[in-house]
């Protein structure tokens, strides 16, 4: 029987690339009167396209972008501070997510986070989403020291739920990071697809969070759609 769901957070509750777009075509608004001679097209696509879907540190998509655009007026420190300081306000979820969360702590399930990132500003992103009162566990990379797809972060979250490895599913979009790391540790991995890969190994594949119940309910859950 499934006693515990563990997610990712970028990707899989969050939609990120929404809340991206919309924090950088929010942070042109705010700030084009310092950015230069950049149209908000050149601005916005550059950033997104740098940023490589989160996989590439703020600091340096900012010094790239001060440096191709000759930006003088402010600074990338102070460009980055603002990402920092003003993401939290344009995070998005994905479709289903509170019904979801909802419709597993009805059921009984423990619920946890992995994430990798930055511990405050992921935790604040949690927050917007108004969904850390769901999780028992939230770990996140920067404050644990470790990152997925390292097995003791996953173990750790184990640990802390009291669960053992068969007890547990985990939820995410990234198949190494996500899916391979949970089942290297002895637990069922679900990829939430992304059109960045074609094909991931996968004990069950979900297009919307509101598929994940159900899938639980075949694991030995067996009430869990009926409520």
């Amino acid at each position: 029987m499934i006693k515990a769901a563990i997610f990712d957070f970028d990707g899989t509750l969050l939609n990120r690339d929404e809340s991206v777009r919309l924090f950088i075509e929010g942070q042109y608004r705010r700030l084009n009167n310092l950015l230069g001679n950049i149209s908000r097209e050149k601005y916005v696509s550059r950033f997104i396209e740098l940023d490589n879907r989160g996989y590439v540190w703020k600091d340096i998509v900012y010094q790239r972008i001060v440096k191709e655009f000759d930006i003088t007026k402010i600074t990338w420190q102070e460009l980055l501070q603002d990402y920092m300081n003003e993401f939290k306000h344009n995070c998005v979820p994905f479709s289903n997510l509170i019904n979801m969360l909802e419709k597993l702590k009805n059921n009984n399930l423990i619920l946890g986070i992995i994430t990798n990132g930055i511990g405050k500003f992921q935790m604040n992103n949690i927050k917007a989403l108004g969904i850390e009162k769901y999780f028992e566990v939230i770990l996140i990379s920067e404050w644990e020291g470790i990152k997925k797809p390292e097995p003791k972060i996953f173990n750790r979250a184990m640990e802390q739920l009291k669960i053992q490895p068969f007890e547990g599913i985990f939820v995410g979009d990234h198949p190494v990071n996500d899916v391979k790391g949970a089942q290297n540790v002895g637990m069922k991995g679900i990829w939430k697809q992304d059109s960045q890969w074609n094909h991931v190994e996968a004990d069950f594949i979900i297009n919307d969070l509101a598929e994940l119940p159900s899938i639980i309910a075949k694991l030995g859950n067996l009430n869990i759609e009926s409520c």
